[in-house]
C-alpha cells in the first residue's frame, strides 16, 4: 500500500508539468493571434506572394484541420489572379505528421488533467486520507519540477536554438519531410524558424508563470498553516505554566 501511494504521489507531481505544458501548447496551436503574429512579424505576404487576408483565412483552415478528422489538409488561396494550393505535397504530408504530434500532446494533457482531478478528489476529498498540507507540498513539488524542466529547456534553446530545433524534429518525426525549402515552400515562409523561437520562448514564459503561481500559492498555504498551528499551541503551553 505504501508503494502504491508513493507511485500515485509521484504521478501526481509529474502530471503537473505535463498538464501545464500540454495546455499551453494546445492553447497556442489554436490561438488566431499566434498565426497572425507570424504572418505580420515575418512578412509572410512578401515571402509567399499571397495577400495577407488569404494567408489569415488559410491559417484558420489550418487550425480547423488540426482539430478535425481529415487525414490530409487541403487549403486553396488566391495568388494574384489564380487559385493555388497553399501547401505542396511534401508540406501536406508533414502537416499530417504535425497533426499526429498535436493529437498526442492533447491526449497526454487530457490524461494528466484527469489524473490530477481524480487524485485530488479521490485521495484528499473522498478518501480523506491526508490533510490539505500534504497536497500543498505535492503541488509545490510539481510546480518546482515544472520550473526546473522549463529552465533547463530554455537554457538549451538559448545556447543553440538551431541545434535544439533540429533535434526536436529528429525525435518527434520519423521522416525528413520537415526539411523544407524557404525559397519555395509556403509552410516555412509563413512560419520561419524565428517564429518558432518566439513561440517557444512565450510557451516557456507562460508555463513558468503558471508554475510559479502554483508554487507561491502552495508556499503561502503552508506558511499560514504552520503559523496557525503554532498559535494554536500557545494557549495550551501557557496553561501548562
Amino acid at each position: 500500500m505504501v508503494a502504491v501511494r508513493a507511485l500515485a504521489t509521484a504521478l501526481f507531481i509529474l502530471a503537473i508539468p505535463l498538464a501545464l505544458i500540454g495546455t499551453n501548447v494546445r492553447f497556442l496551436a489554436n490561438e488566431e493571434r499566434v498565426y497572425t503574429y507570424s504572418i505580420d512579424q515575418y512578412n509572410a505576404p512578401a515571402r509567399t506572394g499571397i495577400a495577407r487576408d488569404e494567408l489569415v483565412r488559410g491559417s484558420k483552415e489550418l487550425r480547423d484541420y488540426f482539430n478535425n478528422d481529415a487525414k490530409l489538409v487541403s487549403i486553396h488561396v488566391q495568388q494574384g489572379d489564380r487559385e493555388i494550393s497553399l501547401f505542396n505535397e511534401r508540406e501536406t504530408l508533414h502537416l499530417n505528421d504535425v497533426k499526429t504530434v498535436f493529437h498526442f500532446v492533447n491526449r497526454l494533457q487530457e490524461i494528466a488533467l484527469v489524473y490530477i482531478m481524480a487524485y485530488v478528489v479521490g485521495v484528499f476529498v473522498w478518501a480523506r486520507e491526508r490533510p490539505l498540507n500534504k497536497l500543498a507540498i505535492q503541488a509545490l513539488g510539481g510546480g518546482l519540477l515544472t520550473i526546473g524542466i522549463i529552465v533547463s529547456l530554455g537554457l538549451v534553446a538559448l545556447s543553440g536554438f538551431d541545434q535544439a530545433f533540429e533535434q526536436f524534429h529528429h525525435i518527434a518525426f520519423s521522416n525528413n519531410l520537415w526539411l523544407l525549402d524557404p525559397t519555395t515552400d509556403h509552410l516555412i515562409q509563413i512560419f520561419p524558424e524565428g517564429f518558432w523561437f518566439d513561440v517557444t520562448m512565450f510557451l516557456g514564459i507562460l508555463t513558468l508563470a503558471e508554475a510559479a503561481l502554483i508554487s507561491v500559492a502552495s508556499t503561502v498555504h503552508l506558511t499560514i498553516s504552520r503559523r496557525a498551528a503554532r498559535h494554536a499551541l500557545l494557549p495550551s503551553q501557557q496553561g501548562a505554566h
